[in-house]
């Protein structure tokens, strides 16, 4: 701006406000008048208290320390419109003296960018070229963004809302606005094209983790554009859109720094695309593959050793499977809840062989046909297992209990609600080992008395018998590296 004293008006009305560049505060210029900027605002020493109105806001200190603060909000005269406010300390107590209206007794005056505009025609391109660079700041500073009808703040009943018919267009005037995004949720925008996709190649290069849950009109060309367009994503949500392994392939290709992968009930995914995905991606930690009902587990064999969290719930798994699962060694959280395999007996076996030896966190609920041989392997090769849930297993029996008892050392919480075959044999096992259970998940089991179970609470008074059935364990989607 020129060395000329700029005028200042409303920004509504025109109305004159005596406002001076000269009497901006000049002593924060640097970072903090960037930061003023950022906000929108600008300081002045002083201005002509005559052209607003004043409305006063009192903020009490203590009344040990004896003073009230004073901030006065100010309203452009002619039309009301809110134009900044006014700052100072008055010295009287809180509660017995009005404060000082007078301008003297501000300290300062915060005016907003948005609500004024230069007095004079010549100034105004000066003005004008301000508000640009403020708004532009804006932009840059933005990093996330994530519509309303993403599942993450109004849930999966947001599909029925208006806000959901987001377009290519709507997309390209976002991208191209705030070209530093690092996180961006599309879910539940169910009208986005493949074609929307390609504006991320010039404009959102920067992304990291993008969300597209619900967007069923993506198909395996849009999935190819996101991995041309966003080269350093780690993270992706793809729950329940209609890609196959052509459209996994060219990710794993394209994004080789992907760690965290949600494929959940993407029906057309097989062992086929994860095994590009866990052979292109070395960095993976987290994949889930739930209700995929064509991968049976060979696809992650040999995974990398950072694979830690793997939910492959309602999965068709195999035992070859299971065991190209855990061939990484880090698997820490595992989740194979209602396992579709109808003779699947003792191929669970395979987690205990040593591979999984940094198991934490186990999920098999509603593992109906599991037996004892599996238990008893499990518990001796995941020593530092430290949740198990064995909810709804019937085939478990006493040997089965009595391992877990003296194998699982690290045991703080266990699930066995409506387990048919624990008896009290095996609850003594339980009761007699597992020195650091914490928390037990117990309700509906037909052999224990009522008698084992106040005996139990007896000698182990520290550990909580809860009847809630846990429907999910192990940390949130969301938390995972924190978690690991």
């Amino acid at each position: 701006m020129s060395q000329a004293d700029v005028s200042y008006s409303c920004g509504s009305c025109g109305y004159p406000l005596n406002l001076t560049s000269s009497n901006r505060i000049a002593t924060s210029i640097g970072s903090e008048y960037r930061k003023s900027v950022e906000k929108g605002l600008i300081s002045f020493l002083s201005v002509d208290l005559s052209r607003f109105t004043q409305v006063d806001e009192v903020h009490c200190f203590p009344v040990s320390w004896g003073r009230h603060r004073s901030k006065t909000k100010l309203l452009c005269r002619k039309c009301g419109v809110h134009i900044g406010y006014g700052y100072g300390d008055a010295p009287a107590l809180c509660g017995f003296d009005s404060p000082d209206s007078s301008s003297a007794a501000f300290r300062k005056f915060t005016i907003k960018i948005r609500a004024l505009q230069p007095s004079d025609e010549t100034d105004r391109e000066s003005f004008g070229l301000t508000c640009h660079r403020w708004l532009n700041i804006q932009n840059l500073n933005r990093r996330s963004l994530q519509f309303p009808c993403s599942f993450g703040i109004v849930g999966t009943s947001s599909l029925s809302q208006s806000c959901t018919n987001i377009n290519s267009f709507h997309l390209y005037r976002i991208l191209a606005r705030f070209q530093h995004l690092e996180y961006l949720s599309l879910s539940g925008c169910i009208e986005i094209l493949d074609s929307a996709l390609s504006y991320l190649k010039p404009y959102g290069s920067k992304l990291q983790t993008l969300c597209l849950d619900c967007c069923f009109k993506i198909s395996d060309y849009g999935i190819s554009l996101v991995g041309d367009g966003c080269p350093f994503l780690t993270t992706i949500s793809l729950y329940r859109c209609s890609i196959t392994d052509t459209g996994l392939e060219a990710l794993a290709n394209a994004c080789l720094a992907l760690r965290h992968v949600n494929l959940a009930y993407c029906a057309c995914i097989s062992d086929s695309g994860l095994r590009a995905l866990s052979q292109g991606c070395r960095e993976l930690q987290a994949v889930k593959i739930s209700n995929c009902r064509g991968v049976s587990g060979v696809g992650l064999r040999g995974c990398s050793s950072t694979l830690v969290y793997i939910d492959a719930e309602c999965c068709n798994l195999e035992p070859e499977g299971i065991m190209s699962i855990v061939s990484g060694g880090g698997l820490k959280f595992l989740n194979i809840a209602s396992l579709s395999c109808s003779n699947f007996r003792n191929g669970l076996e395979a987690i205990g062989n040593g591979f999984a030896a940094r198991l934490k966190i186990l999920n098999l609920r509603m593992c109906r046909s599991v037996t004892d041989a599996s238990i008893v392997a499990i518990a001796k090769g995941c020593p530092q297992l430290q949740e198990w849930n064995l909810a709804l297993c019937h085939e478990v029996r006493v040997l089965g209990w009595a391992s877990i008892g003296s194998n699982c050392h690290n045991l703080k919480k266990l699930h066995v609600n409506r387990c048919r075959n624990l008896c009290h044999q095996g609850l003594q096992a339980l009761r007699d080992g597992c020195k650091e259970l914490s928390v037990l998940y117990m309700s509906r089991n037909s052999q224990i008395s009522d008698t084992a179970l106040e005996l139990f609470k007896l000698y182990r008074c520290n550990v909580e018998i809860k009847a809630e059935e846990v429907m999910s364990v192990g940390p949130n989607w969301d938390s995972i590296d924190e978690s690991t």
